[in-house]
């Protein structure tokens, strides 16, 4: 085993050269160790680097085993990050692994912790996560590569602030919603009735409330005011059977106001119902009458199609297993909410049962729990060589950039349907409008239990930093403004700011030649023992303006509105959150606006003529 380890070793030096030394000598972090994250780790420790770390939230699935060959049957419901450790020691034992089963995003993986790599690769397969490391290795200055796959289509990106884009800095397609009457009222397709569990029934009983999530469209609203305000009746009727959670009449209460009072109001419109077939309530009392005894059981084949009283079982279930988990957080530093886990049995199980039992009352098609974790998760299944052609390619490009070539590495793109199966184009530099890498950045150390945000404002900002009254502060959302001042008496941390967190400083001074970039400011916490001042003076430091970039073609023929002189007042407030928490979000305006541009633009040969 050491002579064939030894001559691996030598390969590889007489391969890489000089880069060899380097490798060896390097700090990995991979974050996922997923379907791309099992190839990668395999090609990072077979390649000899070092030391790797792991971490990944997840418990292996079976549905993981078709392509993430690092586990087995025996490893389901066990840590994916410390399977792949235990698995890929084997490979090359000179090689140190330290896995971690948790979220990237907890504290302890803070800003320091990211310095600590010569290199971080992403393995991830969602985008809230992604963007998450994407912000923490700019804050961190430390060069990460990006990857990811969907079926046939791989691709490879690497980030380094300052030089190229961000992973923020071009527009991600963001998930499909639906006009909230649709989901909460008139469903007619499975994907309706699994966005009503995921994120309207778990969240009003376990979590927040998520009147606001992604999946529901608000803009029609307007001409249904009557329906939207029974839909919000509906919704505190839950929250006062959520005070029940844990008692033995809850699961009954759940049931009958969802499945059959429920029902029984929306049947009664009679003009809903016209065209189509109305929905058919049922009883707690009746479903449970039938269970009793040996005749059905809970099942365990999430690929079979389940009965209505094994989804009944199952909602009853699970929803027992979540209000123990509830309970249990109750009383401790944690928060007692849970969120929506596509990798968890519970959440999982409750979702499949709970958006059946409503598919069988509208008379939709039911699913399996492996389909419903599919759509609920936005799942598009993956392919193991994909994988692993990815993989490889995130190793090559990391050669470049642990060799400081980094403005020779590639965007690489793995299509099937391309003229060549790898296609590859120069990294594009940084997009200087970006809300995540086109910032300055400084840290601001305080006791964020005794900091006010007042303070924050006008001894910092505006005093050291030189602000004008004219700024916006966002942490996750819309903390304080020029017409919003609510907050300004509360501390960093009775805002939800802690040690690790970021706040976004938004100049919106109207004067072009003094108004600055954003400023992205890391929260360090340090307790203050005495009654002074919360805060330690940081040093002053140079915002630089923002520069006018020249107008596009796009805007040329788009101008029309300014984002910055629209709508007023809470619109206003909200719409600043969401164009610097989310800069990648679709402009729907200019949307409808290019339907137009599309009869008058033709491209010919490569070039545009304007009709």
């Amino acid at each position: 085993m050491a002579k064939s380890l030894a001559e691996r070793d030598g390969s590889v030096q007489r391969s890489l050269g000089p880069l060899h030394r380097q490798i060896k000598q390097s700090k990995i972090l991979m974050v996922g160790a997923g379907g791309i994250g099992c190839e990668l780790l395999k090609n990072l420790v077979l390649t000899g680097f070092g030391e790797i770390h792991i971490v990944d939230l997840d418990t292996i699935d079976l549905s993981n085993l078709n392509r993430q060959f690092l586990f087995q049957r025996q490893h389901i419901k066990k840590s994916k990050a410390l399977v792949a450790k235990e698995t890929a020691s084997k490979f090359n034992p000179n090689v140190k692994l330290t896995a971690y089963h948790a979220n990237i995003k907890e504290p302890t993986f803070n800003v320091e912790w990211f310095k600590t790599f010569s290199l971080v690769f992403n393995a991830l397969d969602n985008l809230d996560a992604r963007r998450h490391v994407n912000k923490m290795c700019l804050a961190a200055d430390i060069p990460l590569v990006e990857s990811g796959t969907t079926g046939f289509n791989g691709q490879v990106q690497v980030i380094a602030r300052g030089i190229t884009e961000c992973y923020d800095c071009t527009t991600k397609p963001v998930p499909k919603s639906f006009p909230v009457c649709t989901i909460r009222s008139t469903p007619s397709q499975s994907i309706h009735c699994i966005v009503w569990a995921k994120s309207y029934l778990f969240n009003e009983l376990f979590g927040t409330s998520e009147d606001d999530a992604p999946e529901f469209d608000h803009s029609e609203d307007a001409e249904n005011a009557q329906e939207i305000k029974n839909l919000r009746q509906e919704a505190e009727e839950l929250k006062r059977i959520r005070e029940t959670l844990g008692q033995p009449e809850f699961a009954s209460n759940v049931f009958e106001k969802v499945f059959n009072k429920d029902i029984v109001r929306l049947a009664e419109m009679k003009d809903m119902w016209k065209t189509r077939t109305a929905p058919n309530p049922l009883s707690f009392q009746s479903l449970g009458s039938g269970t009793n005894g040996d005749a059905v059981t809970i099942p365990d084949n999430d690929q079979k199609i389940w009965t209505l009283k094994e989804n009944f079982l199952v909602f009853a279930d699970s929803l027992d297993r979540l209000s123990k988990r509830v309970l249990q957080l109750k009383g401790s530093d944690q928060s007692n909410l849970l969120s929506f886990d596509k990798d968890d049995d519970d959440t999982i199980d409750f979702v499949a049962a709970s958006s059946n039992i409503r598919s069988i009352v509208f008379g939709i098609t039911t699913q399996s729990k492996f389909d419903i974790k599919q759509m609920a998760g936005n799942i598009i299944p993956a392919i193991a060589t994909t994988n692993a052609i990815t993989a490889g390619l995130c190793v090559m490009q990391a050669f470049k950039v642990l060799k400081k070539q980094i403005s020779d590495s590639k965007m690489v793109f793995l299509s099937m349907s391309a003229d060549r199966g790898l296609t590859t184009e120069p990294l594009r530099p940084p997009n200087h409008s970006c809300q995540v890498c086109g910032v300055a950045r400084a840290d601001f150390e305080c006791d964020v239990d005794k900091t006010r945000l007042g303070d924050l404002i006008k001894k910092v900002l505006q005093d050291i930093f030189q602000y004008s009254q004219s700024i916006s502060l966002l942490h996750e959302k819309l903390i304080y403004d020029e017409d919003y001042d609510d907050n300004v008496d509360s501390s960093l941390s009775q805002l939800g700011v802690k040690g690790g967190s970021f706040l976004t400083v938004i100049d919106e001074s109207d004067d072009d030649k003094t108004r600055k970039i954003n400023l992205l400011l890391q929260i360090r916490h340090r307790p203050q023992k005495d009654s002074g001042v919360a805060f330690y003076t940081p040093g002053k430091i140079d915002i630089p303006l923002r520069q006018a970039q020249p107008p596009s073609l796009e805007s040329l023929v788009l101008s029309g509105t300014d984002a910055r002189t629209s709508k007023e007042g809470e619109q206003s407030r909200k719409r600043k959150a969401d164009d610097a928490l989310e800069p990648n979000a679709p402009e729907r305006e200019t949307n409808k606006k290019m339907k137009s541009i599309a009869e008058v633009i033709v491209i010919d040969d490569g070039y545009i003529e304007i009709d």
